[in-house]
């Protein structure tokens, strides 16, 4: 891809898979509209914060769930409007009281075995379960009959490579990506660098959620 003069290498290294997954979450799998709420799990993680400003710029609300103030405070600047730490309180309930009882129109969860069944209880009747990562391990095999008592839900498993399936596709996401990073409208956060000798503790901070943003290594 070739990028404009305004983007950094580094930049569109830190950017281009995780903007574009954002940018196919919001405009694709789930076209988040103005008026609707959609539920962002680890909301700090680079995608997260992605996926927080994308929404915002859709018009939509965003609640978020981050596991500490640090990542809170991410998620604000990047456009959440309320805020949730799953290791103080319980992400349901919260989603229940934030909206009234009424729900969210989409659950979008790159985090798997530990949400997925409360964030089924948490979406509107016809909401949309996004599943696009596991960082807590797989989902566990369940009854489909559960979606239709839980309200007709949708669930889906996307993935990047079927939304870039064609060279027209990838260069009309990748350049929608880049240029809002260009213009300015888009705030790529990168965390932490590592030199390349150190991918093995920089995949060790990422395993243990230390790291916000995204993660470079630089040869």
């Amino acid at each position: 891809m070739p990028l404009p003069d305004r983007v950094s290498a580094r930049q569109a290294a830190a950017v281009m898979l995780q903007g574009m997954t954002a940018q196919y979450l919001t405009t694709s799998t789930f076209p988040l509209e103005r008026g609707q709420t959609g539920l962002v799990h680890a909301a700090a993680g680079g995608v997260g914060l992605l996926l927080c400003q994308m929404a915002k710029r859709a018009g939509a609300r965003v609640i978020a769930t981050v596991s500490t103030e640090e990542k809170a405070a991410l998620a604000r600047d990047a456009g959440a409007d309320e805020v949730i730490l799953y290791t103080r309180a319980d992400f349901e309930t919260e989603v229940k009281r934030l909206t009234a009882g009424v729900g969210v129109h989409v659950v979008y969860d790159s985090v798997g075995r530990t949400t997925f069944a409360k964030g089924l209880n948490c979406l509107v009747p016809r909401g949309m379960m996004v599943l696009y990562g596991q960082s807590s391990g797989p989902v566990e095999p369940f009854e489909l009959q559960v979606l239709a008592h839980k309200g007709s839900l949708y669930l889906t498993r996307p993935t990047i490579g079927h939304y870039t399936a064609n060279r027209a596709e990838l260069i009309e996401r990748a350049g929608q990506v880049l240029g809002l990073v260009a213009s300015g409208a888009l705030t790529v956060r990168i965390g932490h660098e590592f030199p390349l000798t150190e991918a093995a503790k920089a995949h060790r901070e990422l395993e243990g959620r230390r790291t916000t943003g995204k993660v470079l290594l630089i040869p």
